[in-house]
């Protein structure tokens, strides 16, 4: 079954991206992994990996050509002779879904698409709307909650205007990049509200003034089955087996910000994933109560370095050696930091991995795991958080977070867990690491 490549999202703001060059031609066999192509945006030049082994075939953008957010700019045939017919028919599809897109009948305006959380993502469940169609919005405002594998994420309007048109309903699989909603800049005299998989149709007045529910089942025959065979429920989640809490990446970027523990949440019963709106139970129930310890310090070490050298040594890595996956560098410049490496896990704005480091203790070996692990490496360098003083966790927690082209690196730990020499080499270790891989690694 071909594989279709597309323009991947590397930002919430991202609408577009710019081929700047193909590392493979049109008939050339691809395996998993092998870079097909650089994509830039207003931030940074990222190399694409094929999802697919097979024959790169209909490419329909060339280098220095722009395209949307999930546009299918190529596909990855299963074999040459495929490849050479989808590239002789490539023009003509193109021809007709030009046609067929300029049926739809909707309000002007700008399109929200459904975003890319991660690279492998093809589609996002919508899993609330908080704005109804004709509501004015701003920017800032959250206009719906999108679940992937790994989180639920708020999504913002992006700009000011009014909802003209939500296309598709709580509960839906919608693909990357496919429009979700349209934002226009003069209230629309007929917003429209329609299902994924259905024509546009005015919104009722009733649906002006009442807010959709989760995953509440459209009205129409046509649109009913898709929504009663998702598997997803509607109830809220049961806190995680291991004890994860579920939370959107902005409720613990607040969280985080503020310094509340979203576990008291979990530990109350409260229901899972909680948003922002959570955070006002969370803040009402006062500071915890301090238990007293015996012969137990906090430890808080800071780290400061003036050149981030990860970036540089992760693209070094991956064309040298093949090691794309630029998080389990990091995880195994941490692990080979302890004394004793253990697993690392890694949260970065509501998702978190472990990753292990092998026994030769080479970042080749680094894999994901799903033990224990005996470090955390907070990732912070995109946020607005210039300083950290948290207290001490299970484990004991590096903090990065950017200053300048340099970094801060903020190590928080408790005395049992960590003497003051092993605290102090293990910030040394990591710092100089980050600071210039190579060298440490030769």
């Amino acid at each position: 079954m071909p594989h279709d490549v597309t323009m991947p999202q590397l930002g919430m703001s991202q609408d577009t991206g710019k081929i700047v060059s193909w590392l493979k031609k049109p008939g050339d066999e691809v395996a998993k992994g092998d870079i097909l192509f650089e994509v830039e945006t207003d931030k940074a030049t990222v190399e694409v990996e094929a999802q697919a082994k097979g024959f790169l075939s209909g490419v329909t953008t060339a280098e220095g050509d722009e395209a949307a957010v999930g546009a299918v700019i190529a596909v990855i045939a299963e074999t040459a002779e495929a490849a050479a017919d989808t590239d002789s028919t490539s023009n003509q599809a193109s021809s007709d879904d030009t046609s067929a897109g300029d049926a739809d009948d909707l309000p002007d305006g700008h399109s929200v698409t459904m975003p890319q959380l991660g690279m492998a993502q093809d589609t996002g469940l919508l899993v609330n709307w908080l704005k109804a169609p004709g509501d004015q919005i701003a920017a800032t405002d959250v206009l719906f909650e999108v679940e992937t594998d790994k989180s639920t994420m708020e999504v913002e309007a992006g700009r000011d205007g009014y909802l003209a048109a939500t296309l598709a309903n709580a509960g839906e699989e919608v693909p990357v990049g496919a429009p979700v909603a349209v934002i226009s800049s003069d209230q629309p005299a007929n917003p429209v509200a329609r299902s994924a998989k259905q024509a546009p149709q005015p919104a009722s007045p009733s649906a002006q003034d009442k807010k959709p529910e989760p995953f509440e089942q459209a009205k129409s025959p046509a649109s009913a089955p898709a929504a009663t065979a998702s598997p997803k429920q509607t109830a809220a989640l049961p806190a995680a087996s291991s004890g994860r809490v579920l939370a959107s990446p902005k409720a613990r970027r607040l969280a985080l910000e503020e310094g509340l523990d979203l576990d008291r949440l979990a530990e109350a019963g409260h229901p899972q994933p909680f948003h922002v709106r959570d955070l006002d139970t969370l803040r009402a129930m006062g500071a915890p109560k301090k238990v007293a310890q015996s012969g137990v310090a906090s430890r808080r070490l800071v780290a400061s370095i003036d050149h981030d050298g990860l970036p540089a040594f992760a693209e070094w890595a991956n064309k040298t050696h093949g090691l794309g996956d630029a998080d389990a560098i990091l995880c195994g410049l941490a692990a080979a930091s302890l004394k004793t490496p253990g697993p690392v896990r890694l949260e970065r704005f509501g998702t978190e991995k472990t990753y292990a480091l092998g026994a030769s203790r080479s970042l080749t070996a680094v894999s994901q795991s799903d033990t224990n692990p005996v470090l955390a490496l907070r990732d912070l360098r995109h946020s607005r958080v210039q300083s950290v003083e948290l207290g001490g966790e299970d484990i004991p927690v590096l903090t990065l977070m950017q200053s300048g082209n340099g970094m801060t690196i903020t190590l928080e730990a408790s005395a049992d867990q960590l003497d003051a020499s092993s605290a102090i080499q293990l910030l040394e270790d990591f710092a100089g690491k980050v600071e210039q891989p190579l060298r440490h690694l030769l």
